[in-house]
């Protein structure tokens, strides 16, 4: 049994808020530097991953709450998440990437699914990837510190990796997974403003990787 209390269950659509606003002012700043499809996969992946995010925590509200046990809410969070994560940061490598002046579309092996290891390495997979390009494009900026912001970010994904796997019927364990989720995404959220502020909505690709 579940160990969920109001409180807990409303502390988790924070970090929910975050990604989001932070996903509204990358897709702002980020529209017309990519080709329509991979700013597609771009915002349904962020998309993806915020819905997944409300839903999880929708049901951990109905669960304290007494109303229901909506399972279905429960098991969708890591498929859907996962996967939109990985849209996410394949939708952002390709505006980094291209050939001839087409966007070049990575060669990604179908993935097995065999339980929620798959999902969280998918996860941090296109965590890390869009952590990685949102670095890139600091340094563009000339702002090499926000790369360190990222990094946390990156490394609270990390983490959100490991504690995936403890026992979350302790509301211990679910306090401190939510912790690290609102540091990481509030990480997110903070570089993504710092890049908004500093240069991103007018910043210049080169042809070599504008997509």
């Amino acid at each position: 049994m579940n160990d969920f209390s109001i409180p807990m269950a409303l502390v988790d659509y924070i970090p929910v808020v975050l990604f989001a606003v932070a996903s509204f002012i990358l897709l702002s700043d980020l529209y017309g530097k990519m080709t329509k499809g991979a700013y597609a996969l771009f915002a349904a992946g962020l998309i993806d991953v915020a819905i997944a995010g409300a839903l999880k925590a929708t049901w951990k509200l109905l669960y304290a709450s007494g109303a229901c046990n909506f399972e279905a809410l429960d098991a969708m969070f890591f498929p859907v998440q996962s996967i939109g994560f990985l849209l996410a940061g394949i939708g952002i490598l390709l505006m980094l990437v291209k050939k001839n002046g087409e966007a070049k579309l990575l060669a990604v092996a179908p993935p097995v699914f065999s339980g929620t290891f798959v999902f969280v390495g998918l996860m941090v997979a296109g965590l890390g990837i869009m952590d990685a390009v949102l670095s890139i494009l600091a340094a563009k900026l000339k702002k090499p510190l926000f790369i360190a912001i990222f990094a946390l970010s990156f490394v609270c994904s990390l983490c959100m990796g490991y504690l995936s796997s403890q026992n979350f019927a302790e509301a211990a364990m679910n306090w401190i997974t939510e912790g690290v989720n609102v540091v990481g995404q509030g990480a997110f959220l903070a570089g993504v403003i710092l890049l908004h502020k500093n240069g991103l909505p007018t910043i210049e690709l080169s042809k070599g990787e504008e997509a």
